[in-house]
């Protein structure tokens, strides 16, 4: 019996392991290059010392770069966030934005979402560029590449929330008079990672 329980042990510890190796390296990444004092920067021509590491999207038609965080993925463009089988699709490939929502360098609000996971087993089949978001904090500095160009974006507030709270796809624009829309980005992931319990909504304005 003894053998047995220890067996199921291993083969839970074995399991969880799998499912949330992302999350788990994701966090682990991240306190190391804290410990060690990494700075991520975006483009070699950047780099100032050894402490400073060069950060580089994946492309320029629509692609997301956060620095502090160390995270770069691609973006996949007017992905239906009400069907599950296209979003699941797209966050396979990358980032997701959602459809209906601005494209980013335009008034209102461009709102992306990563890490939607339908159940805990699939963590680690989802892209895991947004586990970390949680760690932004006001002011800082998230890039977004589109057709080109390259558009900066300030963090302004960080929010828990609940799953059926969809008023965040379309941002601030709604409270505000005609002709005073703001351009904004929305980042969503699920909230606790690898839980769909919650939302984690960053909000950030474009730095104009």
């Amino acid at each position: 019996m003894r053998i047995l329980g220890n067996l199921l042990i291993i083969i839970s510890l074995v399991i969880l392991i799998y499912v949330y190796g992302p999350v788990i390296n994701a966090e682990i990444k991240y306190n190391l290059d804290k410990f060690s004092k990494v700075k991520y920067v975006i483009g070699d021509n950047e780099i100032l010392n050894s402490f400073e590491k060069p950060l580089t999207p994946p492309n320029t038609d629509f692609s997301i770069v956060i620095p502090k965080i160390g995270a770069t993925a691609a973006i996949v463009a007017n992905v239906n966030s009400q069907n599950k089988s296209e979003y699941v699709r797209a966050l396979k490939r990358g980032v997701a934005h959602a459809a209906g929502t601005s494209t980013p360098g335009e008034y209102g609000n461009t709102y992306l979402f990563a890490h939607s996971t339908d159940a805990f087993y699939n963590v680690n089949q989802y892209n895991a560029i947004f586990y970390l978001i949680g760690k932004l904090e006001k002011d800082d500095e998230i890039v977004v590449y589109y057709l080109g160009r390259e558009i900066k974006y300030k963090v302004s507030e960080t929010k828990v929330v609940n799953a059926e709270e969809i008023k965040y796809l379309k941002g601030d624009e709604n409270n505000l008079p005609a002709g005073r829309q703001e351009k904004t980005l929305t980042l969503q992931t699920c909230y606790p990672p690898g839980t769909t319990f919650k939302r984690l909504i960053v909000v950030a304005k474009q730095v104009e």
